[in-house]
């Protein structure tokens, strides 16, 4: 039996609409208040009373694109010819506030977790693909905003790669707490793009939000929704998209709430870590401990609470569990979830050579996620049967050979032969791509890059293996598409 999670479920409802006090009151104050238009207004009419919000949302964006590592973020001050005075001090105050790790990280495990991310390297990026992304998109409310946001059915592979732009630079080796590492860096962009979500999505910030709704509940105001602005829908800029989308807090929360961001940010250390173990070679108590607490440093630095983390595998599986169930207790419709994760699937399948394994994707991430949420994404059908078979004799192949081999060679392993195989592919596609690069800083994209190429041989297995990989992918150190 599962140990009940430390977090009790009143809690995980009070998340709900809580966001980032810190973030939030910054973007607040760099963007003023919105004006109140009806809901027929025109987008001229749209732009004319909010332009001024879109210049200084668009000057901040491309502020923060300009931080490069964490030695910057030291005595960060914005340069006074170019950021007026009022967005530059909200701005200095909130790289002041934000950067420090917290007294609890153990940088010991950090280092540790880093040497497993670099020695687990291809395979972590194949449970990224086909496991951490999936499980996003399993939380309606979640999926719903990521659907808004980012535009997913036609910007799936923009998505894969700024979620690698942030994994990356947190997990090498320095990532968090070196200063020529570009963990903090990257982690406090995305801290205050999740801000600017919510303050577009609300039209204020989420604590004006929760007061109005608090007001609507008590019978002192009329109920609090944001309502849709057809002449904003389908905007090519995301700013103006995002803004006109509607949104009721009564029913959903906020948006990209405490809860929302904590179970992402399980996603990408939990279910990393389960789907490892689903493979076959999952890591050592202590390995996945320090892991685990990595990923709690980074949930620290996005501004997410100290009491929505946990310590353990055990408390990590049943949190998750909740999660999830809360989130389907709270169905939307249209459901955005299978469309997200056809547009995945269907970007991966594209990279494949070999037309009976372009489903391989689909049917590692039925294997990883489970029936539930295989049912919740649409991907538990579908299938040609060809592929089908395929699949399950490698993988019941793996499953056995792997265990008369690890009788010879502890870190034998075909099942992680079969991983890295898809994940080259996967990689050297859609993160390697020169004509479409990780968006990182020039020297954190040439580390990541350097540490991808060194990803072409699996050190832990012999060298008849590696030779039988070099057929399937290139010998040597792996690259990917030049620039045409």
């Amino acid at each position: 039996m599962l140990p009940s999670s430390a977090v009790p479920d009143e809690l995980l409802e009070r998340a709900r609409t809580r966001a980032d006090p810190l973030a939030d009151a910054t973007i607040a104050e760099i963007v003023g208040p919105w004006a109140e238009l009806p809901r027929d207004a025109s987008a001229a009419e749209l732009d004319a009373a909010h332009g001024a919000q879109w210049e200084r949302l668009s000057l901040v964006t491309r502020v923060i694109s300009q931080w490069q590592d964490n030695g910057q973020l030291a005595n960060w001050r914005a340069d006074p010819q170019d950021v007026p005075p009022p967005i530059a001090d909200a701005l200095q105050r909130f790289v002041a506030s934000a950067q420090a790790l917290p007294d609890w990280a153990d940088r010991a495990l950090i280092a540790r977790a880093e040497a497993i991310f670099f020695d687990q390297g291809v395979l972590s990026c194949t449970l990224l693909f086909c496991a951490s992304l999936p499980e996003c998109y399993v939380v309606p409310d979640l999926a719903e905003v990521l659907h808004t946001t980012g535009q997913l059915e036609q910007r799936t592979d923009y998505r894969i790669r700024s979620t690698a732009a942030m994994i990356f630079p947190v997990m090498m080796k320095g990532g968090l707490t070196a200063p020529s590492g570009g963990g903090v860096a990257q982690v406090l962009k995305v801290r205050l793009i999740h801000a600017t979500v919510r303050n577009l999505i609300l039209h204020a910030s989420p604590q004006q939000a929760v007061e109005r709704w608090q007001a609507a509940a008590e019978g002192r105001a009329t109920p609090a929704v944001v309502v849709p602005l057809s002449a904003l829908s389908g905007n090519p800029n995301m700013h103006r998209t995002v803004f006109g989308h509607g949104w009721d807090v009564a029913t959903r929360g906020l948006p990209c709430n405490q809860e929302e961001q904590a179970y992402t940010l399980l996603t990408f250390g939990y279910v990393y870590l389960r789907g490892l173990r689903t493979l076959g070679v999952g890591l050592s108590p202590a390995d996945e401990q320090a892991v685990l607490h990595t990923w709690n440093v980074m949930a620290h630095l996005v501004g997410i609470d100290r009491e929505l983390m946990v310590e353990s595998m055990p408390e990590a599986e049943a949190l998750f569990a909740r999660m999830q169930a809360r989130g389907r207790a709270r169905p939307l419709q249209p459901d955005p979830r299978p469309a997200l994760a056809a547009a995945l699937f269907d970007t991966m399948a594209k990279v494949i050579p070999w037309a009976p394994a372009r489903p391989f994707p689909l049917l590692l991430a039925r294997r990883l996620c489970g029936p539930a949420a295989s049912a919740d994404l649409g991907i538990d059908r579908g299938v040609p049967m060809l592929s089908q078979i395929l699949f399950g004799v490698l993988m019941v192949a793996a499953r056995g050979i792997d265990t008369l081999g690890r009788l010879l060679s502890p870190d034998f392993s075909i099942a992680r032969l079969i991983t890295r195989v898809l994940g080259y592919h996967l990689l050297t596609r859609l993160l390697m791509d020169q004509t479409r690069p990780l968006k990182l800083p020039q020297a954190l994209l040439a580390q990541a890059h350097t540490m991808m190429r060194e990803w072409g041989d699996d050190r832990r297995a012999p060298g008849w293996v590696n030779a039988l990989e070099d057929r399937f992918t290139v010998a040597g150190r792996w690259s990917g598409p030049s620039r045409s």
